[in-house]
Order: structure tokens, then sequence, then C-alpha cells
């Protein structure tokens, strides 16, 4: 599904896609993420995703108010505090996706899949 913006200048249309890899992107330039995650469905394991694959680890969808739910799977940093590394993202990603799409965001979702040492 597509997400519909409205302006004085027309209609926008907004790919799942597009918004997925923004918040990507904006989740990693959070303090203790270390990455995306794909989880493979052969073994089971959490897989890190870095670069143009972070879409991969975010699911997007735009229900029928234009309103949009997110769901992260991320790796974090050993030895940070999981609640406010969340917290901080949730924060973070929900304003630069509003602020970007002019959408509002309705829930975010994280589920933390890893735990990684940074060297």
């Amino acid at each position: 599904m597509t997400g519909k913006v409205e302006n004085s200048n027309g209609h926008i249309t907004v790919d799942e896609e597009v918004i997925s890899q923004f918040a990507g992107h904006a989740a990693l330039d959070c303090f203790g993420i270390v990455g995306m995650a794909s989880l493979s469905m052969r073994d089971g394991l959490a897989k890190l995703l870095k670069g143009n694959n972070v879409s991969r680890g975010v699911n997007v969808v735009i229900n029928e108010n234009n309103e949009l739910s997110i769901d992260f799977h991320i790796i974090i940093a050993y030895g940070v505090n999981i609640k406010t590394v969340v917290d901080n993202l949730i924060s973070t990603v929900k304003y630069q996706i509003e602020d970007y799409t002019s959408m509002p965001v309705d829930t975010i979702n994280v589920y933390v899949e890893g735990v990684r040492a940074i060297d």
C-alpha cells in the first residue's frame, strides 16, 4: 500500500519501501544500535544488515487512515540499557518520519534480535 499526502501543489504518493529505507537509516543513527536484523527462517538466527539492506529489518504498514505502523528488528550494542536505547529509537524515528512524510505514526514496535560487542 502507498501513503498519500496532499499539499497546496497537489498529491504526493509515498511507497512503503521508501519509508522503510528512511526509518532504517534513522534507526542506525541512534546510539546503541549496531544494525538491523534479518531472521533466517532455516536456522532461526538473526543476521546483521548494513548499508542498503537496512529496509529488510523494517516493516512498514500504512492503514486506511494513512497512519504508519512500523516494526523494527534490531541488534543492539553490548552493555547499553535496552529500554533507554528503544525509547530513544522510538522518539527519534517517530519525529523524523512525521517530519519527513507529514504522515502520522500510529505505532512503533521494536524487536531486539541480538546483542553485539562494538569494536
